[in-house]
């Protein structure tokens, strides 16, 4: 197992106008696992999701102090390309967003805007993307149908297949199974579980269980602040606080 820090936090702090949305965090976070982040809804676990990949750039009056390195560098240094970082760090929404457009064209778009106009490497691309989504076989004979045709499920591994086809080295996932039934949902966790041998993975979930069967760590937030961070088996089986045990029981969420 890779045991390099793909992703550091020191001191991280977040802020929304006056308030304070993340409390000093401070996170090594492995390549090639999948990190959970579980916690109670304002805990902060999209915020600093969103903030790993430089989204919430975009939100005016937000704001932060200490640092995330990426492979040592700091992603907020004034030099660092936020283009090049978004190819890196891909991120899956709760609700699926394809494009209008075919299936094919959804694999390819991100790769034909970064220069790619071979038609055989598109094509290799689509089809490698497809098959580490779970999707291939559903949809390998209609790829020129409209991708809004597709199940919810299967919309949520198109927009999966989207971001594997951007070659990123981290991706980001932001309670992606919410909207989506067990077979769905469990398509999906399959996909993790294979990626992460190529892939960072960071998962924010609602669902304890889910945490429980997919993530090698799993850090828990409550009111911005990291509580607990520790590999999956522990922190679920010898909760270390009150807090912890009634959220991991169910009190919570």
């Amino acid at each position: 197992m890779n045991n390099a820090i793909k992703i550091a936090t020191r001191d991280l702090k977040a802020f929304y106008g006056p308030e304070q949305l993340l409390m000093s965090l401070n996170m090594d976070i492995q390549a090639n696992q999948i990190l959970g982040i579980i916690g109670p809804s304002g805990s902060g676990k999209t915020t600093f999701l969103r903030s790993l990949n430089r989204l919430n750039d975009l939100v005016h009056g937000f704001r932060i102090e200490g640092s995330i390195l990426l492979d040592g560098q700091d992603i907020y240094h004034p030099d660092f390309d936020v283009v090049a970082l978004r190819k890196r760090v891909g991120m899956l929404f709760a609700l699926p967003v394809p494009l209008p457009k075919s299936i094919y064209e959804n694999v390819v778009y991100g790769p034909r805007l970064s220069g790619i106009g071979d038609w055989k490497k598109l094509d290799r691309l689509v089809e490698a993307s497809l098959k580490s989504a779970f999707i291939w076989d559903e949809v390998k004979d209609r790829l020129g149908s409209p991708a809004m045709r597709l199940s919810g499920g299967q919309q949520q591994r198109l927009c999966l297949a989207r971001i594997l086809a951007q070659e990123p080295e981290v991706i980001l996932l932001d309670e992606p199974c919410s909207g989506l039934d067990p077979i769905s949902t469990a398509k999906i966790e399959e996909a993790l579980t294979i990626l992460k041998q190529k892939y960072t993975i960071i998962l924010v979930t609602n669902n304890t269980k889910q945490a429980a069967r997919v993530a090698d760590q799993t850090a828990f937030f409550l009111m911005g602040s990291l509580i607990e961070y520790g590999p999956t088996s522990d922190l679920f089986t010898v909760p270390q606080d009150k807090r912890t045990n009634d959220y991991i029981t169910g009190r919570f969420g």
